[in-house]
């Protein structure tokens, strides 16, 4: 069997982080290796610990969860680690802001206990927990914050004429399923495909892929 999944919670609230770790604990898969109460012990824990997936609130004391995944996650971190956040303010400017900082999902706190593992799970291998539908509605909604209004297609992107279509398709909300029938090839064709463009511009994830084909203006 393979190692459990290692989980730092943050979160100030002491009754939400007993809650969320005795949900995760009680996961086979899943294993609770720390718990703090605020964005500077986040930092701090995770470095120590090593976490796969730090489940972190927004709003805490010390250091708040935006700025807590920055140094955890952001751009220029050179061994990142993987960020769920989770809130209960259902604010676009903190999904953004969280997204923007590095965070691989986002949460609300009152989603159900089996959506949080799921979230735990996705960030864990490397996916991006939003929706499709949901990344392509939040980032084309600050699409002007994302990409200068100047902005114009590179043209030394690194992608085959395939992969740019891919990658169209995924910032315009198309799933992997939605892709694979759009362009009539296989499921499994895609993900190689996927792969190959997160691999290529040095990507994390899905998320990440939607946010770059807007900056650089492969889609509008």
């Amino acid at each position: 069997m393979s190692a459990p999944v290692r989980v730092l919670i943050a979160d100030d609230q002491m009754l939400i982080r007993t809650g969320l770790a005795t949900i995760i604990d009680a996961q086979p898969d899943l294993e609770v290796v720390g718990e703090c109460g605020d964005g500077q012990a986040a930092v701090d824990l995770a470095a120590k610990l090593r976490p796969d997936v730090v489940v972190m609130d927004v709003r805490m004391p010390v250091l708040d969860g935006i700025e807590a995944t920055r140094r955890l996650a952001g751009a220029g971190v050179p061994d990142p680690v993987k960020v769920l956040v989770v809130t209960t303010f259902n604010l676009d400017r903190y999904v953004y802001e969280a997204l923007r900082a590095g965070a691989s999902g986002f949460l609300l706190k009152d989603a159900p206990p089996d959506r949080l593992l799921h979230g735990i799970r996705t960030v864990a291998i490397g996916a991006a927990l939003l929706d499709p539908e949901v990344t392509r509605q939040l980032v084309g909604r600050y699409a002007a914050r994302i990409r200068p209004a100047e902005a114009t297609p590179p043209d030394d992107v690194p992608l085959t004429p395939r992969e740019l279509e891919v990658l169209r398709l995924i910032a315009n909300g198309l799933s992997n399923a939605e892709i694979a029938a759009t362009l009539v090839i296989s499921h499994e064709t895609v993900k190689t495909f996927v792969s190959r463009i997160l691999t290529k511009l040095g990507l994390r994830d899905r998320v990440q892929a939607v946010v770059y084909a807007y900056r650089n203006g492969l889609v509008t």
